[in-house]
């Protein structure tokens, strides 16, 4: 029980994330996410911090269902507007050497031979360090501005990511064999190798693909891959494909028994259940005492945007929050939208949870551990939920920036590397090198991926 915990800085490229409303806290930079200086001081501070990656989170489309409009969600710049955050890569690449970064993109609005290229290409700029959160949306309003009736139904999005992934992985692991690449400067002698070059082709459900990958081999071939789903839909998906998962949960018991669940999906995929490392998202202020950091705390509460909490509650649980009152229970409905937050809130809770309760800046509005203290507090209680759930790590939310992600790597880190339960360097490699000891930079054998690999 001594491992290494892991951590991501969970961002997205909007002026608020997980807490609405932080934009306004007059040390926040967050209103600068359209600048370059932003990500490239958040990947040195990362990397300084030894963190696994920057993990970018992303929604195409709007929060619309508060109210019936988007006016709430404008109003509290609900992660809107929200920017491309795959074009931030390339910038926090170039200032460091060891940092991955996974990316959120929504498959259902991509197709996967123009998708492949892209991936395969940032690959490369960043020498093997992307990996892609894999999601299939469930906006109405991303499904309207894309033209569409209405969104996919929530088992007909995996089914799409099933066909999806197909495509793309005959893409990444089956067009160009190890060797295509010769790069022979002699004249007249070949850059690459066209028989070691396999055009494929694919005639699924949802996508058809006839050609070539544009782009030679990354380091990485295929990105490693990052899932969030946690309905049993999502859970077995990403028991079978992910290699992260990201899970939320307000107490031990929901949290550990999701890991348990997806950590049985691999195996039951052929995979082993070390195969995917577990991250859960947390809320942590930390400051040199146990006073200040209560005081930051009290501080930082000030500034969520209720109005705008709900908004972004309504969207991710399609209940509309403004026809409740903000004391009355949230029951559980039928949803498009993230099934696993509406069970979580309602059947898995353990007790009511009311609109009210969502927009406290506290352990049940964060939706997983909500650790305030001072170093040694917060790594007993980051150790602890460690211990008790089965996770590997943590995606720590964005609060106020730059400074609490500084606080953290300046205070927690030492304390977590004094007791051994943190990394001291990083291995070389790629990013799927570094998460995976003594694996390669490719998929493992027992993945799904690798039976696309020409050989």
């Amino acid at each position: 029980m001594n491992q290494h915990i892991h951590f991501n800085a969970f961002h997205m490229n909007a002026p608020a994330h997980s807490w609405a409303g932080f934009w306004r806290h007059p040390r926040d930079r967050s209103v600068e996410h359209a600048t370059l200086g932003y990500w490239t001081g958040l990947a040195t501070t990362a990397e300084r911090g030894l963190f696994d990656g920057v993990f970018l989170a992303d929604v195409f489309g709007i929060y619309d269902t508060y109210g019936g409009n988007a006016d709430a969600t404008l109003l509290s710049a609900a992660q809107s507007p929200s920017h491309d955050p795959m074009l931030t890569v390339p910038a926090m690449a170039l200032v460091t050497k060891h940092l991955g970064f996974g990316v959120t993109v929504n498959l259902t609005y991509e197709h996967p031979y123009a998708f492949a290229r892209r991936f395969s290409t940032l690959d490369h700029l960043t020498g093997g360090r992307t990996g892609w959160n894999i999601v299939t949306g469930y906006l109405e309003s991303a499904a309207r501005g894309m033209g569409l009736d209405r969104a996919r139904e929530h088992d007909e999005r995996y089914a799409a990511g099933e066909d999806f992934l197909a495509a793309a992985y005959k893409l990444w692991e089956g067009s160009w064999a190890e060797g295509a690449v010769v790069r022979d400067r002699r004249i007249g002698q070949p850059y690459t190798d066209p028989s070691r070059i396999r055009r494929i082709t694919h005639d699924g459900p949802f996508y058809r693909v006839d050609g070539f990958n544009l782009a030679d081999p990354s380091p990485q071939r295929t990105p490693v891959l990052y899932q969030a789903g946690a309905s049993g839909r999502g859970k077995a998906f990403a028991g079978k494909h992910a290699e992260c998962v990201f899970l939320e949960g307000q107490t031990p018991a929901i949290v550990a028994a999701a890991a348990r669940d997806i950590r049985q999906h691999a195996v039951d995929a052929g995979r082993a259940s070390d195969d995917i490392l577990l991250y859960l998202g947390a809320t942590v202020v930390v400051a040199r005492t146990s006073k200040e950091a209560r005081e930051l705390h009290a501080e930082y509460a000030q500034y969520v945007d209720t109005v705008g909490q709900l908004a972004l509650i309504s969207g991710w649980t399609g209940i509309d929050m403004a026809a409740l009152g903000l004391d009355e229970p949230i029951r559980y409905v039928p949803s498009n939208a993230l099934q696993s937050t509406v069970e979580n809130l309602t059947r898995r809770a353990g007790r009511p949870i009311t609109p009210r309760d969502m927009t406290r800046f506290d352990q049940i509005g964060g939706r997983g551990p909500f650790i305030v203290g001072d170093p040694r507090e917060v790594a007993d209680q980051l150790i602890a939920w460690i211990d008790e759930t089965g996770v590997d790590g943590f995606n720590l939310r964005r609060l106020v920036m730059p400074e609490s992600l500084e606080a953290f790597v300046d205070l927690v880190v030492p304390e977590l590397q004094n007791r051994g339960r943190y990394r001291t360097s990083y291995a070389d490699g790629t990013l799927r090198e570094k998460l995976f000891a003594g694996r390669g930079p490719h998929l493992a054998g027992t993945h799904p991926g690798a039976r696309y690999r020409t050989p």
